[in-house]
């Protein structure tokens, strides 16, 4: 049996191979971060998107802090629906304007990174999350002799979804007699005497439209905290009578 070393041509490449591992490894590392962080871009773009809820207005469907994601395509394809809750671009003059000192390069970009992987949802503020109560066309009046909001014509059984005081059987009553024009709709929230919602924007050169085009997607499932784990019901009974147009 030949006991000769190893010629230096034969040890070469394994000795190269050996020197380029750790490379390869930061390579291949780098290589599955940035895949990762383009998937979820298209995700966050495309499909799916997180957002926290930053008030009470739709309690008590959604707790403020709640996470929830938003369905983007779906919508794309099949529209809404009246009963969707829906989460919005400020139409604007709905939110109070806010500075944000600029951050740091450095935080910028972790905060950035973070928001694509659906760790944070940093513009959550930016936007708005209520319940659709008209489409276009739609003709929605307050009230009737039980407090109830009509479309087109039909009265709505809110009960199952409205925060109510313990003395009420109906929210406050605050005049709404309005068409919903075309490619927008009439938003409302669930806490309907502590929500700043279509109602409250008619002066506005809005007239408290929200743009179809300003609608990010429809919340369908809170995922924080654990215990509230749950799909986001659209309680599309409660609109199920309401016809496409007014019966003259």
């Amino acid at each position: 049996m030949s006991t000769e070393p190893a010629s230096p041509s034969t040890d070469l490449p394994a000795r190269a191979k050996a020197g380029r591992g750790p490379w390869l490894f930061l390579r291949d590392i780098l290589v599955i971060l940035l895949v990762a962080i383009l998937v979820s871009f298209l995700v966050k773009t495309f499909l799916v998107r997180s957002f926290y809820i930053p008030s009470g207005s739709m309690e008590n469907t959604l707790q403020e802090q709640d996470r929830i994601l938003v369905d983007e395509l779906t919508p794309r394809f099949g529209g809404y629906d009246r009963g969707d809750v829906v989460v919005f671009r400020d139409p604007g003059g709905w939110l109070p304007a806010t500075y944000e000192p600029p951050q740091p390069p450095l935080a910028a970009a972790v905060d950035w990174i973070t928001s694509l992987v659906g760790l944070t949802a940093s513009d959550s503020e930016d936007h708005l999350v209520k319940r659709l109560i008209g489409l276009p066309g739609d003709h929605v009046v307050c009230c009737n002799a039980l407090g109830q909001t009509t479309v087109n014509g039909v009265p709505l059984d809110e009960a199952d979804y409205l925060k109510l005081g313990a003395s009420q059987s109906a929210p406050r009553e605050l005049e709404y007699d309005v068409t919903v024009p075309e490619d927008s709709v009439w938003v409302m929230g669930d806490n309907r005497d502590n929500s700043q919602d279509s109602r409250y924007h008619q002066d506005q050169p809005g007239q408290g439209f929200v743009p179809i085009e300003n609608i990010v997607g429809r919340a369908f499932i809170k995922t924080w905290p654990l215990d509230r784990l749950g799909m986001i019901d659209g309680h599309h009974d409660v609109f199920s009578g309401v016809p496409d147009t007014e019966p003259q």
